[in-house]
């Protein structure tokens, strides 16, 4: 039976830890630094930073923002947000990042995922799947990948493009229901699912974390290597040890 990783996501806006609902209606939740030191000392397995504008407003990862939770951080750490070349991956990669997550680069630029994999290795390299679900008469996929922070459609099938993500190099998908994303009514189980069963890379599990039960449904019944949570961990609602704790009594091996 696989361990299954609980993982914090600091979602990055002008500098601070920020939470929304389908990725819009932003609101402060805390510092970063004091954010990362927090969860590290609590026992994530990891840590995922999204500078989540970056993209939207066509420049690259803040760098000094990166370095304020590097320094403080002492689990492996996830970077993502404007990334879009192999340059910008080996400046975070020198930085001290462990892994760097492309999103939107990839999808404009598929053969990027295959130049990272080759230069860093396919463990360092993240590809951020965000999907949504369209209406069965809607003409488009089911499930479908959007970019840019939710902002632009593709026509892109979802698990279509997780199988051409694996192929390319990726070492694991961060897949992000935008329906669910701070919901708090649990993870989209039927997307993360099809991409689990569909590949032979680790899925983690994103957006929709509410109780407790969310993450075992997201293992269990999602097939997730690893559940993502923001609002529940910021806001002090569930702790990584309690979230653990409750994984392990229901029967799943999670790294203590």
């Amino acid at each position: 039976m696989q361990e299954i990783k609980v993982i914090p996501c600091l979602d990055i806006k002008e500098g601070r830890v920020v939470k929304g609902i389908k990725f819009k209606k932003l609101r402060d939740a805390r510092d970063p630094a004091e954010a990362a030191a927090a969860y590290s000392r609590e026992g994530a397995d990891e840590l995922v930073f999204l500078d989540i504008f970056a993209t939207v407003e066509n420049r690259k990862t803040r760098m000094e923002w990166v370095k304020k939770v590097r320094d403080v951080v002492t689990v492996p750490f996830a970077v993502g947000g404007g990334i879009s070349s192999i340059e910008d991956m080996e400046a975070l990669i020198d930085l001290g990042v462990d892994k760097v997550s492309i999103n939107t680069a990839a999808v404009l630029n598929p053969e990027l995922i295959r130049d990272a994999a080759n230069k860093f290795g396919s463990e360092k390299l993240v590809v951020a799947v965000d999907g949504r679900k369209n209406a069965s008469n809607s003409g488009l996929p089911r499930l479908e990948v959007v970019i840019k922070s939710g902002t632009e459609t593709t026509g892109i099938e979802i698990v279509d493009w997780s199988k051409r993500v694996e192929s390319l190099g990726a070492g694991e998908i961060l897949l992000t229901s935008k329906d669910a994303d701070g919901t708090r009514e649990g993870y989209d189980l039927e997307m993360t699912k099809a991409v689990a069963e569909a590949v032979n890379i680790p899925v983690t599990a994103s957006g929709g974390a509410g109780k407790l039960e969310h993450f075992y449904q997201a293992a269990k019944i999602g097939k997730a290597a690893a559940v993502l949570a923001a609002s529940i961990f910021h806001f002090k609602e569930i702790s990584i040890t309690e979230a653990k704790q409750y994984l392990r009594e229901r029967g799943l091996v999670v790294k203590i």
